[in-house]
């Protein structure tokens, strides 16, 4: 059934129970102080008549109904009971409103406690005319004896009738309150269908486990605040990049308490998103994003994402890396380019046999390259990585030399190539940006790529100025370069990262080169742990 049906239906029932029984209690109510009233008053007009002196009077008359009758008659007419019996001290009748049953005894045998003890009081009981509530009181002479009784009473059946009167209007109170509840109940089931944009509980439901597996399935940390600023959901990342327990219970705390200096308030203020502002956090740089959420035209609260600027920083290397593999390509592109044109030039000149003899001593040299690489390096992926570094030390030119121990062949599968290619980019290019400032005949950089069966071992050696002792201990922990320019330093941590993926170990020597010698070794069957 519709969402939107379910709420109309229920709160009707809801409101229709609810208004039913608030009649039903309502109509006892009133009944239970009709009947109060009606045998207060029945007590108070027997009281008041039994104080009368002509009554009393009429006592000592040789008939005292001749006297009494007309008074009770009249009594009964100003008052509306439905009857005034006035009986002596042995119950007989003296009054009442069918004169043939003057004279007999009252009936309801309700008459002891005013003639034995002279109590006033209300008593329910069925007399000669029916059930009646009655008020019941003694009639005391001048000198306090007990001469007679009177009883005031009003039918049940007359009662009933104006109970009756008001559960008329109470039923109608009651039918009014259920269609105005009815009407509500649609109007709210409308507003509710609105706000939940029209969609029933289980849409909602499978939209909420959909937001909570995407939420935690990004790596970065992502909190949300409602509109006083209260943390209203933090995902797992979040808790890492904050340095924050698992236990800890962020539902519900004012953010700013979690983050003294997050700018999530101003952004509830303002309105205004701030995008990739930098922000350190227990002594964390991170790159936050902060977005605030709107229903309409209100802010309903904002949702904070954020990640290391290391990560974007990694992937920024990685992207320099990709460049720099291009750059690889367009030197030999140039390279081959030139050489065309040169080639040109030749036949133009009609140098026939120069032409001839370069097309031949270049042809030579490419081949004998693939060849020295490809007998030496016969993973193919590593292969085109070394001939690619070898036309990047052409146009750079750097002597740049493949040591002929070297020797490996096709990578396992277990290990990640991807990893090797940024190992041995970064070490190689940090090695031509190493020996750049050199003379040219001194720029040389060694490379041994070695597979003994048990480990793989990779060798880079340059002969620039090695590298400072002071910064070794720390050399492949944090960004440290040598070079100008602030976004540098990230080769040798990647070179770092890879190797641990693939746990291996790398060391850190002073070459016969004269400048650093990176040794990386990777067991090809793992260290046996992760």
């Amino acid at each position: 059934m519709p969402l939107q049906r379910r709420i109309f239906i229920y709160g009707a029932l809801f409101i229709s129970t609810v208004m039913v029984l608030a009649g039903i209690s309502f109509y006892f109510t009133i009944s239970d102080a009709i009947e109060e009233q009606v045998g207060k008053r029945a007590l108070a007009i027997a009281v008041t008549s039994a104080e009368r002196q002509d009554i009393k009077d009429g006592f000592k008359e040789t008939d005292p109904s001749s006297v009494l009758q007309p008074i009770a008659e009249l009594i009964r007419e100003q008052t509306g009971a439905e009857y005034i019996v006035i009986g002596n001290k042995n119950g007989i009748r003296y009054t009442h409103p069918i004169e043939e049953r003057i004279g007999k005894m009252m009936v309801g045998d309700d008459n002891a406690r005013a003639l034995s003890f002279g109590d006033s009081y209300i008593s329910e009981a069925t007399g000669s005319l029916g059930p009646a509530l009655r008020g019941k009181a003694p009639i005391f002479d001048e000198n306090g004896a007990i001469i007679g009784v009177i009883s005031v009473g009003f039918l049940k059946t007359n009662i009933t009738s104006t109970f009756l009167e008001y559960a008329d209007s109470i039923t109608g109170i009651v039918l009014i309150a259920i269609v105005i509840g009815a009407i509500g109940s649609m109007i709210l089931a409308r507003n509710i269908k609105k706000t939940l944009f029209g969609l029933e509980p289980a849409e909602i439901a499978h939209l909420y486990t959909e937001r909570n597996a995407l939420i935690e399935s990004v790596r970065e940390g992502i909190l949300m605040v409602d509109r006083a600023g209260d943390i209203t959901m933090a995902n797992v990342s979040a808790y890492e990049l904050l340095s924050l327990q698992k236990e800890t219970e962020l539902i519900g705390k004012p953010v700013d308490k979690v983050l003294p200096n997050t700018l999530l308030p101003k952004v509830l203020q303002t309105g205004e998103a701030q995008l990739d502002r930098p922000m350190i956090i227990r002594g964390r740089k991170l790159i936050v994003n902060r977005i605030p959420i709107h229903l309409g035209n209100e802010i309903i609260g904002a949702v904070s994402s954020f990640r290391l600027q290391s990560d974007i920083e990694g992937l920024r290397n990685e992207l320099t890396q990709v460049r720099q593999y291009a750059n690889a390509l367009r030197a030999q592109t140039h390279e081959h380019q030139n050489f065309l044109y040169t080639i040109s030039g030749l036949i133009q000149l009609n140098s026939l046999e120069e032409a001839m003899q370069l097309i031949h001593n270049e042809t030579e040299e490419q081949q004998s390259l693939v060849k020295f690489v490809t007998e030496r390096v016969q993973d193919p992926f590593l292969g085109g990585i070394v001939i690619g570094l070898f036309n990047r030390a052409r146009e750079l030119k750097v002597k740049f030399i493949l040591d002929e121990e070297s020797s490996l062949r096709k990578l396992p599968s277990h290990l990640e190539k991807s990893l090797f290619v940024s190992v041995l980019g970064n070490l190689v290019t940090n090695a031509f940006e190493a020996v750049e400032k050199l003379s040219e005949s001194k720029r040389i950089v060694r490379l041994l790529l070695s597979d003994n069966g048990s480990e793989i071992l990779i060798e880079v050696e340059d002969s620039g100025d090695g590298v400072d002792a002071e910064i070794l201990s720390t050399l492949f922990k944090k960004r440290i370069s040598t070079k100008a320019g602030g976004d540098r330093g990230f080769g040798l941590l990647k070179v770092y990262e890879n190797v641990q993926d693939l746990q291996g170990e790398i060391a850190m020597e002073t070459g016969d080169l004269g400048g650093a010698l990176f040794i990386i070794s990777i067991k090809i069957g793992g260290n046996g742990h992760d």
